[in-house]
């Protein structure tokens, strides 16, 4: 029978390690964990690197931008903290790491609506800056893609670009995963961002040749245009 997502990742962790040396990366202080779209597995990417990145000495705490389809918790913040192995903490329960939490599961801007209620931006915002207060090291998990709508003329990539965030993309070996790739490194490039890593999520795969041609291209592309990108697998069977 095949393993859930999170028993996967749990038992990668026990049973493997990452070739990644984390240590000797010199990680910013917050990063922005984005994926080429919905249900990539950006919450278990968020997850490990926090939790690699704590087992190199880098004290790294997690957030969840905007939160939809939940009431009064994050279903990713508890996802983030069972893969790093460690209980909810303090900044948990008092919503610092999911300042904004919508009912309804959808994109932020119409989970808002539904809710009637406005992205509060600046609680946001202000709640990253406590935590990197607080800690080393904060990744910031996005909702969506980067064209998610925020607000009908407000994009998830707009406040990216406007904190400043260096970019984290998480991507998969689906059939047709690279043109959401391609597609999310034009976005990157308009905007000016800065890309930090690409991280490769392996749950998905299912067709090896194509898989591996995937992987094979984003190293290309990358080493082309990108040359500074770190491409990071996630662990694998």
């Amino acid at each position: 029978m095949r393993r859930s997502f999170l028993e996967f990742v749990i038992f990668r962790f026990n049973y493997s390690h990452s070739n990644m040396d984390f240590e000797n990366i010199e990680f910013p202080s917050a990063l922005f964990i984005t994926g080429i779209g919905t249900d990539v597995g950006k919450s278990f990417a968020t997850g490990w690197l926090a939790r690699k990145m704590n087992e190199a000495g880098k004290r790294t705490l997690t957030q969840k931008m905007i939160q939809t389809g939940n009431v009064g918790y994050s279903e990713d913040i508890e996802r983030h903290r069972k893969i790093m192995n460690i209980p909810l903490q303090p900044e948990d329960e008092n919503h610092l790491t999911a300042p904004v939490i919508f009912s309804y599961p959808c994109s932020p801007h119409l989970a808002a609506k539904i809710d009637k209620k406005e992205i509060d931006f600046n609680k946001i915002s202000s709640s990253a800056e406590v935590l990197l207060s607080k800690y080393p090291h904060l990744l910031i998990e996005g909702a969506g893609g980067l064209m998610v709508p925020l607000k009908d003329d407000y994009l998830t990539i707009d406040y990216i670009a406007e904190h400043n965030l260096p970019v984290v993309l998480v991507v998969n070996g689906q059939l047709g995963s690279i043109n959401h790739i391609l597609l999310s490194l034009l976005a990157i490039r308009a905007y000016g961002l800065s890309l930090f890593a690409v991280v490769y999520n392996p749950f998905f795969d299912k067709d090896e040749v194509i898989c591996a041609d995937t992987r094979d291209y984003i190293r290309k592309c990358l080493k082309q245009n990108s040359p500074e990108t770190l491409f990071i697998e996630m662990p694998a069977f």
